[in-house]
């Protein structure tokens, strides 16, 4: 491969560190489609015979239909898929095959292919994502009124929709698609005619072969296009952004499937069971989601330092740009293909989340807000009074409700009998009607508006 400027070969422990077709070959499709493009191009600026290009495009796809139907077998001498395509070619043609990689280098190729794998990457996390959003939007909208303790400091803080809870999520895919979706833009250049790192004197046409591989257009500069690998981090930033959100809600699902909380039962396809212990459901789907998200994010940070302090233009510490990147992309498609089966089938048990939702003195913040709104009492007063009436009932061993009028009245006067309309749980979520609020009425409007967002409904 290397010509005549080597006398001896590479030795075995450099034959295996400098080769990247264990994981490359990853990028076979994106490497025959640039391939295409680049000999396409070539022809029409009459930088080869047009003969030759129709016999060079006829041998890769000869070879993209090999590869698609028996793999491709590695050879560690070949390095890399640019060189086991461009062997491959040469066996199928003979030395026309050596004019393909006329005007170009694998410097430029290989930031080509891996910006096209990028792009398909994004699209198919997009993909996954809509449906994930759509089967939170069928669970929501059947839960739209069903009441559920909502936590902070994982403690009981006040009622809310578990429709609403759902909808949470919703909206973190939500700002996850627009991060991706903002990555494909930025990233949407293409650095092949790039060459090896300043360009080329063969009359090339960049805007043509950008403009077959559906880039916007050529990158601007040669030496960045070489060494860039933004976009794959652009990724991977938002993969493991997404990777947390995802990981959130399989906590709660683990939390929520246990025995002190009983809100839901998992679904067999989604758990394991114990090797001693029959009597178990584990939610181990869920807990591998949530074990994920450390690894995307490891992977994250993988890149992060290999591009750190690289000098221009690219320097072979790149080539273990791509493992990170195919890592993470395998584990977030499987999060969230575990996260939508998950939603899609998960039992809910609105009797218990109600029973807790009851507990805990939920309403109390409904009743300092009774007692702003009726009794005239300033806040702070009101959170004083509040605050009385809660430790009463902790004593009596009863709810707020449990209370009689006299008993409220015995700390505050001002307190009258319809105070007991804002303390049962169904008030207090209903109550909460402001835009973005847990009101059954707000939460369907926020399932119809992101419906028709989705384009579900006119």
């Amino acid at each position: 491969m290397w010509g005549g400027r080597f006398a001896d070969g590479p030795s075995s422990v450099m034959r295996e560190i400098n080769a990247s077709i264990p994981f490359d070959k990853k990028l076979w499709r994106q490497d025959i489609r640039a391939s295409l493009a680049h000999v396409a191009m070539l022809a029409a600026q009459k930088i080869i015979e047009a003969e030759d290009a129709t016999q060079i495009i006829r041998g890769l796809n000869q070879i993209a239909q090999e590869f698609e139907a028996n793999g491709i077998t590695e050879n560690l001498d070949l390095e890399d898929i640019h060189m086991h395509v461009e062997a491959r070619l040469t066996e199928i043609l003979g030395p026309v095959a050596g004019r393909l990689h006329t005007a170009r280098s694998r410097n430029d190729q290989v930031a080509t292919d891996f910006k096209l794998w990028v792009r398909d990457a994004l699209d198919m996390v997009d993909a996954a994502l809509e449906e994930l959003q759509k089967a939170l939007l069928d669970r929501a909208e059947e839960h739209a009124d069903t009441v559920m303790p909502g936590f902070t400091h994982l403690q009981s803080a006040q009622p809310v929709s578990l429709g609403h809870h759902l909808m949470a999520y919703f909206e973190m895919i939500r700002r996850d698609r627009s991060r991706f979706a903002d990555a494909r833009t930025r990233m949407n250049e293409s650095p092949l005619g790039a060459a090896a790192l300043a360009g080329t004197g063969f009359t090339i046409d960049r805007g043509n072969t950008a403009q077959m591989l559906g880039f916007d257009g050529p990158t601007r500069n040669s030496l960045d296009s070489v060494s860039d690998r933004d976009f794959a981090l652009d990724y991977l930033m938002a993969a493991t952004q997404c990777s947390l959100h995802l990981s959130r809600l399989a906590e709660e699902f683990v939390i929520w499937a246990s025995q002190p909380f009983g809100f839901i039962s998992l679904p067999d396809s989604y758990s394991t069971g114990s090797s001693i212990m029959p009597q178990k459901r584990n939610p181990d789907a869920a807990e591998l989601v949530r074990g994920h998200s450390g690894r995307i994010a490891g992977a994250m940070q993988a890149l992060v330092m290999t591009m750190k302090g690289l000098p221009l233009a690219y320097s072979k510490d790149m080539q273990d740009d791509k493992p990170p990147v195919f890592e993470a992309h395998d584990l977030l498609g499987l999060s969230i293909a575990a996260m939508t089966g998950m939603i899609a089938e998960v039992e809910f048990r609105p009797a218990r989340m109600r029973e807790l939702a009851e507990s805990g003195f939920s309403t109390a913040t409904d009743f300092a807000d009774w007692l702003v709104r009726e009794a005239k009492l300033p806040f702070r007063e009101a959170h004083h009074v509040t605050g009385t009436v809660v430790a009463l009932a902790e004593k009596q061993n009863c709810g707020l409700s449990e209370l009689t009028l006299e008993q409220f009245q015995q700390i505050d006067a001002r307190i009258s009998e319809q105070v007991f309309d804002v303390l049962t749980v169904d008030a207090s979520v209903a109550s909460r009607s402001s835009y973005g609020g847990t009101a059954p009425i707000q939460v369907k409007a926020q399932i119809t508006s992101a419906r028709k967002v989705l384009g579900l409904e006119n």
